[in-house]
């Protein structure tokens, strides 16, 4: 089941992960989904068992680089397709549940973007660079489970969820003409 494309208007924000330079973040949108691919994938959650953690829906990490982070199941060839890097394993920086990462704050170097430091299964592929994507798409072509949704337009959901959408510069047109 691929990332709902509609989610800013069926979902909610529940978190808010923010990169640790202090001015950039992206949202978490909620509620997860128990039936996605991470919760049907046999090798998923038998990592979730090995490590003792239990399997809770997590929602979608980002607004305009968008991961369904209940259809991901760590196959990491965002990862490696990704140009800019705008994608880490969050597990490599901290080796949490994933539930926890939902207001966390997270370095986001670039410095554990390789598909091979993956975790384990329950690693999520985290879009904690989503300001640096260059809208090339690569990431949502070699996604096996479709759980990446790359959408400019999605810009104005962000907006209107951190309280800084202005409608006027939104429309695009000149200003009205002054009449005499």
């Amino acid at each position: 089941m691929p990332i709902d494309q509609d989610f800013p208007k069926n979902q909610k924000v529940i978190g808010k992960h923010k990169h640790a330079d202090g001015e950039h973040f992206h949202f978490v949108w909620g509620p997860g989904r128990s039936d996605a691919e991470s919760a049907t994938k046999t090798e998923v959650q038998e990592a979730y068992k090995s490590r003792g953690e239990e399997y809770v829906p997590l929602g979608v990490h980002g607004t305009m680089v968008a991961v369904d982070w209940d259809s991901c199941y760590a196959d990491g060839a965002c990862i490696e397709a990704c140009p800019v890097q705008v994608f880490q394993w969050y597990r490599t920086e901290q080796d949490v549940p994933a539930i926890e990462m939902a207001n966390a704050a997270s370095q986001g170097t670039g410095e554990n973007s390789m598909k091979d430091l993956r975790k384990d299964y329950t690693d999520k592929s985290d879009p904690i660079r989503e300001h640096d994507c260059i809208w090339c798409m690569a990431c949502v072509s070699v996604c096996p489970p479709q759980a990446i949704k790359v959408d400019q337009a999605n810009l104005e959901y962000h907006e209107k969820a951190d309280g800084t959408f202005n409608e006027e510069l939104s429309k695009g047109s000149a200003p009205p003409p002054h009449s005499h």
